[in-house]
């Protein structure tokens, strides 16, 4: 038997059970559509992640109460041997690697306009917070450089909370209540979007001292700095450091930079994608699964096509290449009709859900197709080593 021959055999073969190789490839298919779509998920979720983070910049570093470390985000815990303070921040501000230093904290408040009212974020923050999120453009003024520890009763908004709290109404000028509190809206932050869960549009910018007062708490949640250009990330958390264990008599503070934060959410989604990009891997396993039956049943059916093959000279290796080549055949149908789903599934997503987190994830979706063409001639191989190792004469009394 050519070569040439061995080819449209085993293509006949496959063509000639229309249904039959078409569910068995379906589960091939499926999971070549779970690797496609859950992993184009996952890097688009990491890609839209670290946007969040790059649009405020790469020089702003994190500097949180107590030594617990989370997932690259520090949360400040109050309540710790020595608080975050206002001597902190002016200390800080005197250390000539940094550029912008602002105490920052958050929490949840009933916030009322003249004839409406919602609950929502209340964010305290210092002078130069506009600095940190970068909010060139905005409406009116941030907060002004008053003294921090008896500022004025001043208010920014979130475009979001502009929205709810004034409808098309200019808000500059106007008062709003904070937990019954009484502040002048004197600006209006450009849209930021979500960061981590969190709408920064729908919120309102208060004074830190305020913000204390406010909801009975000592020192910040977090204290942001930016540091110069001139200066490392590493450079600046070093001086940083320096002060604060000099300050506080010991090291018990948690500093985190924008690159760290960046490489440990990398880290994680990392293995996200890893783990999606495992469950379609199973997919694929009950894939081979099944093209493992239908060959062993294929052999089974055609005992005696083989018998007849082996009688005008056919070799045993030949044999066993015919129903290798079907396997492999179908394991290509699979991962193409897997290919076709799946970027269709993916288009369809973005047509019903255009904001959807989606890029894919080339890298998973070649190993995918590697993977199906392998699986299809592991699985393939048993039953081919079978049928090439038949007695040709036991082979041809068959019916």
């Amino acid at each position: 038997m050519k070569v040439k021959d061995l080819f449209i055999f085993s293509s006949y073969s496959v063509i000639s059970q229309k249904m039959r190789s078409f569910l068995t490839s379906l589960g091939i298919a499926v999971g070549v559509v779970c690797v496609i779509f859950l992993t184009s998920l996952g890097q688009g979720l990491q890609v839209f992640i670290i946007s969040q983070f790059s649009q405020f910049g790469s020089n702003i570093i994190s500097i949180a109460p107590g030594k617990t470390e989370t997932m690259g985000m520090p949360l400040g815990t109050f309540g710790s041997t020595k608080p975050l303070s206002f001597e902190d921040v002016a200390a800080l501000e005197k250390l000539s690697t940094l550029e912008v230093v602002v105490p920052v904290s958050g929490g949840s408040a009933e916030i009322e306009s003249a004839d409406r009212m919602r609950r929502s974020m209340v964010i305290g923050t210092g002078a130069d917070y506009d600095i940190i999120v970068g909010a060139d453009n905005m409406m009116g003024n941030y907060l002004p450089h008053d003294n921090p520890k008896t500022p004025r009763a001043f208010a920014v908004l979130g475009p979001d909370m502009r929205d709810e709290l004034f409808g098309s109404k200019d808000p500059l000028g106007m008062s709003i209540r904070v937990n019954s509190e009484r502040f002048r809206v004197i600006g209006v932050l450009p849209e930021k979007g979500d960061f981590l869960g969190m709408n920064l549009d729908d919120a309102v910018y208060i004074p830190i001292a305020k913000f204390n007062n406010m909801f009975n708490r000592v020192g910040f949640q977090e204290i942001d700095v930016i540091h110069t250009d001139n200066v490392t990330s590493d450079e600046a958390v070093a001086s940083i450091k320096r002060l604060l264990i000099s300050r506080h008599g010991g090291d018990d503070t948690t500093i985190n930079t924008q690159a760290d934060m960046l490489e440990s959410l990398g880290e994680i989604m990392k293995w996200l994608k890893f783990t999606v990009a495992a469950f379609g891997g199973i997919s694929l396993l009950v894939g081979g699964v099944g093209i493992f039956t239908i060959m062993t049943v294929a052999v089974n059916e055609r005992t005696s096509e083989i018998g007849v093959l082996r009688a005008i000279g056919a070799s045993r290796r030949r044999i066993r290449d015919v129903f290798l080549l079907e396997s492999i055949y179908l394991a290509i149908l699979g991962a193409a009709m897997g290919l076709a789903i799946g970027f269709l599934a993916i288009e369809i997503s973005l047509a019903i859900y255009p904001d959807m987190p989606i890029a894919v994830a080339w890298e998973y979706i070649l190993y995918a197709v590697i993977i199906s063409l392998f699986i299809g001639l592991t699985a393939g191989y048993l039953p081919a080593k079978s049928a090439a190792q038949m007695d040709p004469i036991e082979a041809l009394r068959a019916d």
